[in-house]
């Protein structure tokens, strides 16, 4: 029986289990916590939001979960609440990732969290067995034709090369060295057990067409799974443990790509061929029953962006009308309202005013997205430490 989420356990106290969360942009985090109002929009997410919040709708703090965070000019230390996401208003996964494990595994928890915005696996994450990034001909050729200085572009990239993962592993151990730092009621002689690490990472991979120029192609994103295999094999090794569980965020924004619409079907295959790199180490026989794939890409919002597009196209309306038309600012303003009013029902208004927070690719800001990511790492996590 699982003890309930708001209690320590006092006696017999197993090593306190930690867990790493590391990656980019959206590990970090772009939801705004004003979004948590659209999350009880929907009546499926009710027992999860109540979980993340106070019956008053302040954020609520996890009395037995902790987390060290490190960031771009940022360290933040303390018990678990909204706010270690990309600023103090926002949440990344981390949230209810430290809500669903805490529950499922009854006892305390410590989170270490390492995200910085915009950095890659091929470069920045790049570890010592995957060996020095190589440029591409059609790269070298460029620079050549761009007249750039090739042996100070390639000395910039070596010294640049694996530097965020050298960061990650330098915040884990010092943390673990001084648990009580961090988590005051820590027991040094309980112990620690590093019970999992979630990677959630993809957007400057997924665009870098100079590193993986046949990216719409089958196969094209193949050295990026050959990078990611030999993270795992690398931070396990760096951190001392060799079958540490690994859950890998399939970067899903935009939804599954059967439901593209015919605005994204330029998009389709390469980035499917990009979610198929990501999962791919999953599936290899070393891993087996110790790395596992969570596609985000079926936590997407399909309503929200569905109204994100009928919002757009008011907005060229208007913006055409003002051409045309000659409107002022507060013209303008007016038409927009009058057009939205048209166009959506009062529900549909206020999903789009409280729903969104950020652009596409950071999963549109949205706490209701992210709040589901977070959970859906957690439980393939809690999976993988049952085997």
């Amino acid at each position: 029986m699982l003890l309930p989420a708001s209690r320590c356990m006092a006696a017999d106290k197993k090593p306190l289990k930690v867990f790493v969360l590391v990656g980019q942009s959206n590990m970090q985090g772009h939801a705004k916590i004003t979004t948590f109002e659209h999350i009880g929009m929907d009546p499926k997410m009710a027992p999860l939001l109540r979980e993340m919040q106070n019956a008053d709708g302040t954020p609520r703090v996890c009395k037995d979960v902790w987390i060290s965070y490190l960031s771009t000019k940022v360290m933040k230390e303390g018990a678990l609440t909204a706010g270690f996401g990309a600023d103090d208003n926002k949440i990344g996964p981390e949230l209810t990732f430290g809500i669903t494990m805490q529950k499922q595994l009854g006892e305390p928890i410590l989170i270490i969290k390492a995200a910085w915005g915009g950095k890659s696996l091929h470069t920045d994450f790049r570890t010592p067995s995957a060996g020095p990034y190589k440029f591409s001909e059609a790269d070298l050729e460029n620079f050549k034709k761009r007249g750039q200085d090739l042996k100070a572009i390639k000395a910039d990239k070596e010294k640049a090369t694996g530097h965020y993962y050298r960061l990650t592993l330098a915040h884990v151990k010092s943390v673990l060295s001084n648990i009580e730092k961090v988590y005051p009621e820590y027991d040094p002689k309980q112990g620690h057990e590093l019970s999992g690490l979630v990677w959630f990472q993809g957007w400057n991979d997924m665009v870098a067409s100079g590193t993986y120029p046949d990216r719409s192609r089958p196969g094209g994103y193949d050295d990026y799974s050959e990078v990611m295999g030999h993270f795992i094999r690398d931070i396990r090794k760096g951190l001392s443990t060799p079958k540490l569980p690994i859950v890998i965020g399939v970067f899903g924004v935009g939804g599954p790509v059967d439901k593209y619409g015919p605005d994204q079907q330029r998009y389709k295959s390469t980035h499917q061929n990009f979610r198929m790199a990501m999962a791919a180490p999953a599936s290899l026989p070393e891993f087996k029953g110790n790395v596992a794939a969570v596609l985000t890409e079926n936590y997407w919002d399909m309503e929200l962006e569905g109204l994100i597009k009928r919002d757009s196209k008011i907005k060229g309306e208007v913006k055409k009308a003002q051409s045309s038309k000659k409107l002022n600012g507060k013209e303008a303003q007016a038409l927009r309202i009058e057009l939205r009013k048209k166009e959506f029902s009062k529900r549909e208004l206020k999903s789009l005013e409280i729903g969104v927070s950020n652009a596409g690719y950071h999963y549109l800001g949205s706490g209701k997205i992210m709040a589901q990511i977070g959970k859906g790492f957690a439980e393939a996590m809690a999976e993988l430490n049952s085997k």
